[in-house]
């Protein structure tokens, strides 16, 4: 019998097993679906690469068709390993803009705003410049500056300068607008993935048990209460129980499928699929918001190459040998190496655009990568507050199949008029001096691609998500939230959900750190209520004896 059950060994996941485990009276069972994390593709920065290729650690999904997209089917993937996303993304440490968070505290969930939450990243973080008023500096996740500095990346920066905008050196402090690079997680030129920083110091401890390979096929109920979980593993059906709760940690895809299935959710989805209701709650899988990104990418015209590209990379023996030996060189890269924010009117709050530069030829998420040979550079560009909202549906019962989504990208005119400008702001920056000497033909949108109406055409063409999917469980007070401010299931007991799905608006920026973040403080709620109830009860046994 274990204190608390968690689903899903996540960013979110790994941090509630440490900082609940961190108790040597609190049992906790930690339950992840993929295997462990002990793939070299993993812990060398580049084998992001590869991790985008991988069906064994990677849950490799894909859109239903979407409609404002030319009906196009758009690939979303997300982590299955400890660690979850954050042992296959890009490692760019981003929080959002600080307005993010206050606008969750006016929504309604009082502990939320900007201040409140400031203290939990600064908690999670070793920022290896150095702790501040903004940053940690004896957390578990190890934040540094990159050990390479690609010189297309480098062009990059004095392009942004020359655009007119700003050179920012840290972008999670008192501005987020400008240009700059990005720090990065990682520690001593390897990833530094949720499982490392929070998996690997605890995973010793008596009181923490970690079952990989295992997949969650439902919640288990005493009535409306909790107790416990059902999962798969080696062909066969296994229980875990828990007196305290049951955490979801399974991130805004898995999470909302597993309520469903074990009968929360709209009354008029589960019984399509003849599952009996449990708690009639519509707002699960409602509220679906992605940052929906596209690229420029400019072919090089170095004849030796100095970006990344297959041929770039096969005779670097060099590379190899800094990695082994000295943790540095190309293989530290994260691929995105640097990037920044913008306005895409000057009366913005906030930045509404956020680029990712890298120096390499891009297009379908890299699948395609190893079968060209073409030297390149490119620009994501992403509308970081889109208004269109999608919705995560059941395709069958089976915990097996994967769920219905319907991201419903652009259907807000707003988001694709945001879209083109954020092309037209790519393109301003790509074609500044800095970048002459490398500039060849532009490949994407193309040369012949200029009025607005052509533009929009192309997004709709060939936009892709930038995998940060968010707020299928929303907290909130109104009738569609599905968690209150305490990340607690409406409508039942002993069950929360603490991951991504939970917020109720994007972030402006990567989703890594705000989810790390908002497992920080669910731990301490957690921990809270728990004390509350240890005391509660001794109090009950002393007055009964």
């Amino acid at each position: 019998m274990y204190d608390f059950i968690i689903v899903g060994a996540g960013s979110a996941g790994c941090v509630l097993a440490n900082r609940l485990s961190s108790n040597p009276e609190i049992k906790v069972c930690l339950v992840e679906a993929g295997p462990k994390d002990s793939s070299v593709m993993i812990h060398v920065p580049l084998g992001i690469i590869g991790m985008m290729h991988s069906k064994k650690m990677n849950w490799r999904y894909y859109t239903e068709k979407e409609p404002h997209l030319n009906n196009r089917k758009l690939f979303w993937p997300r982590g299955k390993t400890l660690g979850g996303s954050s042992a296959s993304n890009a490692m760019c440490y981003i929080r959002g803009h600080a307005c993010d968070y206050d606008e969750w505290a006016a929504l309604g969930n009082e502990g939320w705003n900007y201040q409140d939450v400031l203290p939990y990243f600064k908690k999670s973080q070793f920022q290896e410049r150095g702790g501040d008023d903004y940053h940690g500096g004896d957390g578990p996740l190890h934040v540094s500056d990159l050990r390479i500095r690609n010189p297309l990346s480098e062009a990059f920066i004095k392009a942004g300068k020359q655009a007119g905008h700003k050179h920012v050196q840290d972008f999670n402090g008192e501005e987020q607008e400008g240009i700059g690079y990005y720090q990065v997680t990682q520690k001593n030129g390897q990833r530094c993935s949720a499982a490392v920083a929070f998996i690997r110091p605890a995973e010793k401890r008596e009181n923490l048990t970690v079952i990989t390979d295992a997949l969650t096929t439902k919640v288990l109920f005493d009535g409306t209460r909790a107790k416990g979980i059902e999962y798969r593993k080696g062909g066969k059906t296994h229980t875990l129980e828990c007196s305290g709760e049951v955490l979801l940690s399974g991130g805004a895809i898995n999470s909302p499928q597993l309520l469903m299935l074990s009968g929360i959710g709209g009354k008029e989805q589960l019984n399509q699929h003849d599952i009996p209701v449990l708690c009639d709650l519509p707002g699960v899988g409602e509220n679906l918001q992605d940052h929906l990104d596209v690229l420029a990418v400019t072919r090089e015209r170095t004849f030796y190459s100095v970006g990344f590209s297959p041929v770039a990379l096969l005779r670097s023996l060099k590379g190899i040998v800094d990695y082994i030996l000295f943790r540095k060189g190309n293989f530290t890269s994260n691929i995105a190496e640097a990037g920044g924010f913008a306005k895409t009117s000057p009366d913005q709050a906030a930045p509404d655009v956020q680029f990712h530069f890298s120096p390499c030829f891009l297009d379908n998420h890299g699948l395609n990568l190893w079968q060209t040979i073409r030297h390149g550079y490119s620009l994501h560009a992403c509308n970081l507050r889109p208004k269109s909202r999608g919705q995560l549906t059941l395709r069958d019962r089976d915990p097996v199949s994967p769920p219905r989504i319907k991201a419903n990208y652009l259907e807000n005119e707003e988001d694709i008029n945001v879209m083109v400008k954020a092309v037209k702001l790519s393109r301003e920056i790509l074609k500044q001096q800095a970048f002459d000497r490398f500039r060849g033909k532009e490949v994407y949108p193309g040369e012949d691609i200029q009025t607005d109406e052509q533009l929009e055409a192309f997004i709709r063409r060939k936009a892709e998500s930038i995998y940060h999917p968010v707020g299928t469980c929303k907290m909130g007070i109104d009738e569609k939230a599905v968690v209150d401010p305490r990340l607690k299931v409406r409508g039942v007991t002993g069950l929360r959900v603490v991951d991504a799905s939970i917020m109720p608006t994007l972030v402006g920026g990567n989703t890594n750190a705000p989810t790390i973040m908002i497992a920080e403080k669910a731990s301490d709620m957690i921990l809270e209520d728990y004390l509350k109830k240890s005391v509660k009860s001794e109090e009950v046994t002393a007055s009964i004896s």
